[in-house]
């Protein structure tokens, strides 16, 4: 073993309390170690975090963590704080004078991890300052903030260039969840990591379950998905608009969840307020648009639920990557509809952005629609999108547990594209659906749609039904939407059904799952690589009245302190527990994420109610 390698597993088991690396980061941790830069793809809750960590406890000087996101600089210097670890954040909420004091225990190299906004590290007094430290690294997490192809791009993140030229001898550490190949590409180019060792972990995660309903009253159907799956637990849930973030927050607050809106519109003091009732709860939803989440780094999510479609694939994969932190199965689950469709499409066609960026977002919501639309196994679509191969379907998705039914749908499609054809390429979808089941409505008489060969010819089907053809042909690039009309009107790629020269078959659209139960499959993949559930643990009923006392302990220690209760342990480490029973510092120094500092902090706290619960 080389002394690098050595010297991080003495800090991973003494200072993090776990006893092997996760994947990749054997290697990644070494090679920075070394002093050699890198480029890491590590999915959300993969351990990212200890890839510059552990280095910048073992280099000399203080390692600079470049992050967007404030919450999360607060969270992890706390919870490195809470291992005994010399870490500080300089941030727009750190007054000047405590400013002063961090600065000052900088240069005296009394600080082994600091954070730095991206716009203040590029000010003339930070770098200063690092011109006058022992600098261990650099690290750059949210990487793809960099890239214009990047899902959240960040015009102050191209100033991070700087660092190669001002630093050349410092080795530099860029981060990210999600990034395509052209993202990756980018990442490289803007901050001049070309020659850079590119690490790529798997994307799977296996532990969450993901999930596609069609919309049918999509309140109704989040709510029972909720009381189903997840009656006591915290989770997300994600709306397009600040209005509807708003009302849904307030739905569900009547039916009786413990739920709260985030948005920009709220006051800062508001959205802060919110932000940290949930990190500290175990029970509470948030609903929120896309400016809540990244950076929260809260182990315990349960699920993660979009009412409206997400931006790209990307976006998605980042987003739901927010549940199941800590190992255990967590859901994904998203309600989609004609609407998100339409609305995608006519969001693509009245940008302003140049043509070759329009290309791409179109290649991306194609890539996000046939995920929606596919019959066969989601995890094998969402990691295909990034290029990896699961070799078998993963049994872990609605797909896999419920099998998708086909049908040969080329009669129907004619008859959904005629009627587009017919009626002059300028309706919507309620129109046309009206105009094929022979709805003689004021409108299809006034405009003679109801002499026309379209008029009834589907009678047979619902209104329901022709709206997932619809739906369907669009996902397909059959139809396409008019930006202003809304009106719908026929691709070059549609003429070789309508002409009967293809046939197409189209998945059968499921019963509602307001209508039935939600199954939960288990499969063998998933329990050789994920813990029980606590609810599920195979352990009896006195194992799982101390699990609870156990966070009753955490929870009243955590409070004391101020801090969310997962800062204290995660709830793998109280399974551990409550399963194991240590007895004694030795047996529990044993447990998963149990370091030195919190065996010193916790130990006898925890023993003293496990010996309670015995006795």
């Amino acid at each position: 073993m080389k002394a690098g390698e050595e010297s991080a597993r003495l800090v991973l088991r003494s200072v993090f309390g776990f006893h092997e690396f996760r994947g990749l980061q054997a290697e990644i941790i070494p090679h920075v170690i070394a002093g050699h830069d890198a480029l890491v793809l590590m999915p959300t809750g993969g351990g990212k975090s200890l890839c510059y960590q552990i280095p910048a406890l073992v280099r000399s000087g203080v390692a600079v963590v470049v992050s967007p996101l404030i919450a999360l600089m607060r969270d992890q210097v706390e919870a490195l704080r809470q291992l005994g670890v010399r870490a500080a954040y300089l941030n727009s909420t750190v007054d000047y004078r405590e400013a002063e004091e961090i600065e000052r225990a900088v240069g005296a190299g009394m600080i082994d991890l600091l954070y730095v906004a991206p716009e203040r590290l590029v000010t003339p007094r930070c770098l200063d300052l690092f011109d006058r430290s022992t600098l261990a690294l650099f690290a750059l997490d949210e990487a793809h903030c960099v890239s214009q192809w990047g899902h959240d791009f960040r015009p102050e993140y191209l100033q991070l260039s700087l660092l190669r030229e001002r630093y050349p001898q410092v080795p530099r550490l860029a981060l990210t969840a999600t990034a395509d190949q052209r993202t990756r590409t980018d990442i490289a180019r803007q901050l001049g990591l070309e020659d850079a060792r590119v690490f790529i972990t798997s994307f799977d995660r296996p532990n969450i379950t993901y999930r596609v309903t069609v919309k049918d009253d999509p309140r109704k159907q989040l709510l029972s998905f909720l009381n189903q799956q997840h009656p006591r637990d915290a989770g997300i849930v994600y709306c397009m608009s600040r209005k509807k973030v708003d009302e849904t927050a307030a739905w569900l607050a009547e039916q009786g969840r413990d739920a709260l809106p985030y948005h920009a519109g709220l006051l800062a003091a508001t959205r802060d307020a919110h932000q940290d009732r949930f990190i500290r709860s175990e029970r509470m939803v948030m609903v929120a648009t896309i400016a809540f989440g990244m950076g929260i780094d809260k182990p315990d999510v349960r699920f993660v639920a979009h009412l409206d479609l997400p931006k790209s694939l990307e976006a998605y994969y980042q987003e739901t990557g927010r549940a199941g932190r800590d190992g255990l199965p967590a859901d994904a689950w998203m309600a989609y509809g004609m609407s998100d469709v339409v609305r995608v499409s006519q969001m693509l066609d009245i940008s302003t952005a140049p043509e070759e960026h329009k290309h791409a977002e179109r290649v991306k919501l194609s890539a996000l629609l046939g995920y929606c639309e596919t019959p066969g196994c989601r995890r094998q679509a969402l990691l295909g999108y990034f290029g990896e191969t699961l070799a078998t379907p993963c049994g872990n998705c609605d797909t896999c547990i419920d099998e998708v039914a086909m049908w040969d749908a080329s009669v129907a499609a004619q008859m959904a594209l005629a009627a587009i054809y017919r009626t002059g390429e300028r309706f919507g979808a309620g129109h046309l659906i009206d105009v094929l089941r022979g709805q003689a409505t004021e409108r299809a008489v006034r405009l003679g749609h109801n002499n026309i060969k379209t008029f009834g010819v589907g009678a047979e089907r619902s209104a329901r039904e022709w709206q997932g053809i619809y739906r369907q042909l669009i996902a397909l690039g059959l139809i396409g939407v008019d930006s202003e009309t809304h009106g719908f009107h026929l691709t070059d790629a549609a003429m070789p059904i309508l002409k009967g020269r293809e046939r197409l078959h189209l998945r059968q659209d499921p019963r509602a799952e307001t209508t039935r139960a939600l199954k939960r499959a288990v499969t063998p993949r998933e329990r050789k690589t994920i813990a029980s559930t606590v609810s599920n643990l195979p352990v009896g009923d006195g194992e799982l009245s101390l699990f609870e006392i156990l966070r009753r302990t955490r929870n009243d220690l955590a409070k004391e302190q101020g801090v969310p209760a997962y800062i204290i342990f995660h709830d793998i480490t109280l399974e551990e527990m409550a399963r194991e029973r240590p007895h004694d510092l030795d047996s529990f120094a044993g447990l998963t994420g149990v370091g030195a500092r919190k065996l010193e902090r916790y130990a006898d706290v925890f023993i003293e109610a496990i010996l309670a619960f015995r006795g």
